[in-house]
């Protein structure tokens, strides 16, 4: 970006520069004259700015450069995160550069992408380096003026005082103002006075976005670097042997090599290895189980009937609640493997150097890329750099860094700079996948349909802890009983947008209808009931939610929908708490012609205060788009360690035209903002199966739904109200 610092505005319409230093001017045709002007990229601005913390720098122009240290992949933090640095600077956003700061441990702790986390953990810090930077400035602007500091008020980068009638932007003090010790404390502003937070901000990036700036990994290009594709081994395999003739015979491959469980073409662009990547033939061999999707359905079943487990929850004589039960409902779900499909597939660059490292790409955990690029040439950390770039997508598959050691294992083989790339293909069938899990649940009704019992048992493929016990409806039942079975799998998983909860808060909010249905109650005032129990004498101690935000999002829920209310649309309900927040939804299913018709999804979120409205209904809407399109559509399966789908003709994904109407809500609890990356992603696919089941009377325990037997016959469509 760059600043106009002399000229009339219309004389000039767009001021952009990449991050290359490339300065893009769109004139004013229309202007009777073109004066001189002076403009000023931002590595100009940078060079004269003054560094006041690790947030921020101000030049004497009076440009406010913000840095945002957590990587950026769609959540819009590169947004929000300076726009609470600038809310309490009180500057002028328009004069608000936004720069995304490359790894460094020493500046930034938590310089991560994941868990929906990085508000949570920043908004004191950024809220405090604003607020330092002002208090030091209006110090300056004070000695400068020879007035009270107390008497000196700061709007859109301007300070004033009003009794001398002086006044000056931030820049006319830089230079006093880095000299001053900043305060160990500093008052920070009341939320009611709030400018720039809660209002609609443009993301930063747009217009780079718009115009196909150079921002993201696949974009990166440095002169003389070699391009290097990859072929892996069938999960549980290992190399036997490797024939590359044919692929080394391709115009443009420079050599092929291999390393651990992978062998890599490399060339002077990736078009050749592609072709070459394909003429490589190699042996495999066992080195663990090499699974099928037919094992997995044997292990669960096998596994939920006998297998050991960990309790994680027990309250109450669970046995007891059970036997003397009026009624026992129980059901079992289960979900398949997913791929993370982010729109860009994986890369990333690597220039091996003796004993000193440059990386740049995209990641969402960049101290990871270092730590294991160190641990695997035995250099000290520090001797690695990490340039993180913008991510087109990640939704966890970025938290891990195993495309990073690639290029780095490739670098160091050629002793030149690489990139690796990744094609789709790579993508869906060398990935680290969304565990597959399956639950059985239980629950325990006494004669007038409380529900006195309840059990979770559920087996994760590589899950770890595949439960939530502390989550409702824990806390609102007397007794429980809560049980976690890991299987290892030599098939690679990981983080999937919203870990666990993601299927689990559909399983449980379905299985949540079956009971309220056996208990003959409605769901809403059912869940309503459990957790007035949980309010009122919360069963094992301290819960892991809230339950006074849970109960609002849900009456929220059922007002803005109109719950129960119009005879001609079945709903269905769900509500979850997962990263800090809470979300309900109502889908709505009208009957048209004989076929279910999903007419809209009603989602009211609990995040605490919400920084940016335009970023927040874009982070509920995807979530929603994505819960729902994995619910009804996603499916990967194996056979021999390999994945059936190998590109989107065979792995679904939601389409535009198969998105609902979405109506978004939120409450204003008065917190501190909460996650909001990953909550709307887990309560849409159980409020869409018990719309369903509403309309339908039909049951579904699995996903995706499309291929469940009891879906078969049902014509379900979608359409815009």
């Amino acid at each position: 970006m760059a600043t106009l610092t002399k000229a009339s505005r219309r004389d000039f319409l767009k001021i952009a520069s990449t991050t290359a230093g490339g300065l893009f001017i769109g004139f004013n045709w229309f202007s009777c004259d073109s004066p001189k002007v002076e403009v000023l990229s931002t590595e100009e601005i940078l060079s004269q700015a003054k560094s006041f913390n690790s947030y921020l720098s101000i030049s004497p122009t009076g440009d406010v450069v913000i840095y945002s240290p957590n990587p950026e992949l769609g959540q819009n933090i590169k947004t929000s995160f300076p726009m609470v640095v600038a809310e309490e600077l009180e500057a002028d956003w328009e004069k608000v550069r936004v720069v995304q700061a490359n790894l460094d441990p020493a500046k930034y702790d938590r310089q991560l992408t994941g868990g929906s986390g990085a508000m949570p953990h920043s908004w004191e810090r950024l809220r405090k380096a604003g607020a330092t930077a002002k208090f030091v400035l209006v110090a300056a602007a004070a000695k400068t003026w020879n007035v009270p500091a107390g008497e000196i008020t700061v709007e859109k980068g301007i300070i004033s005082h009003k009794g001398s009638g002086k006044k000056g932007h931030f820049g006319e003090f830089v230079a006093e103002a880095s000299t001053m010790t900043a305060p160990e404390e500093v008052t920070l502003k009341d939320k009611k006075d709030f400018k720039i937070i809660g209002t609609p901000v443009k993301n930063v990036d747009s217009k780079e976005m718009y115009t196909g700036k150079p921002m993201y990994g696949l974009d990166f290009y440095r002169e003389g670097m070699l391009h290097a594709m990859i072929q892996r081994a069938p999960f549980g395999m290992k190399i036997k042997s490797v024939d590359d003739s044919a692929a080394r015979g391709v115009t443009g491959v420079k050599d092929v090599i291999t390393f651990g469980t992978s062998v890599a073409v490399v060339g002077t662009s990736t078009w050749p290895l592609l072709k070459a990547k394909k003429l490589i033939r190699v042996e495999y061999e066992p080195e663990g189980a090499v699974e099928s999707s037919a094992d997995h359905d044997r292990i669960f079943k096998e596994l939920l009937a006998t297998g050991k487990a960990e309790i994680k929850r027990e309250n109450g004589n669970v046995a007891a609640a059970f036997k003397n039960a009026a009624q026992v409902v129980s059901a079992e779900y289960q979900c398949p493997f997913l791929a993370h499909s982010p729109m860009e597939p994986e890369n990333f660059f690597a220039h091996v150097k003796g004993d000193k490292v440059e990386l740049i790409g995209p990641t969402q955990t960049p101290d990871r890329a270092r730590q294991e690029t160190a641990t695997l040439l035995g250099i000290p950390p520090e001797n690695v750099t990490v340039e993180i770039t913008r991510l087109g997508g990640g939704f966890g598959r970025r938290l891990r860094a195993d495309y990073v050691v690639e290029a780095v294992e490739v670098s160091r083989a050629m002793n030149a700079p690489v990139k690796v790339t990744w094609s789709r293909e790579d993508e869906l069938t060398g990935g680290a996948y969304r565990p597959a899990v399956r639950y059985r649940f239980e629950a325990a009704l006494d004669a007038t349909g409380n529900m006195v019992g309840y059990k979770l048992r559920g087996v994760g493929m590589n899950a770890g802890n595949c439960t939530r016990e502390n989550n409702f409806p824990a806390g609102a039942v007397e007794n429980v009983l809560i049980e976690s079975i890991e299987h290892k799998s030599t098939i690679t998983t990981n983080a999937w947008r919203a870990p666990i909860t993601n299927f689990l808060a559909y399983a449980e909010q379905s299985f949540m209808d079956e009971v309220a249905l056996a208990a003959k109650k409605d769901p809403v005032q059912f869940r309503l009931e459990l957790l007035q129990k949980a309010k009122t004498s919360p069963v094992g101690g301290d819960l892991g939610y809230d339950v006074d935000r849970m109960i609002g999002v849900v009456k929220t829920a059922a007002e803005k929908s109109n719950w129960g209310k119009n005879p001609d649309v079945k709903q269905g309900f769900s509500v979850y708490f997962s990263h800090r927040s809470y979300v309900a939804q109502v889908a709505d299913i009208a009957m048209e012609g004989g076929s279910p018709v999903l007419k809209k999804v009603t989602a009211v979120t609990d995040c605490g205060m919400v920084v940016n409205p335009t970023g927040a209904n874009h982070q509920v809407r995807g979530g929603i788009v994505d819960g729902m399109g994995h619910a009804m559509y996603g499916n990967l399966t194996f056979e021999n360690g390999v994945p059936k789908q190998k590109n989107f003709d065979s792995y679904r994904l939601i389409r535009l035209k198969e998105v609902p109407e979405i109506d978004v809500h939120y409450v204003d609890s008065g917190f501190d903002p909460t996650g909001l990356g990953e909550p709307a992603l887990p309560p849409t696919g159980g409020a869409i199966a018990n719309a369903i089941f509403a309309a339908t009377g039909r049951r579904l325990r699995s996903q995706p739904f499309i291929e469940q037997k009891e879906f078969s016959d049902i014509k379900l469509e979608i359409r815009r109200g």
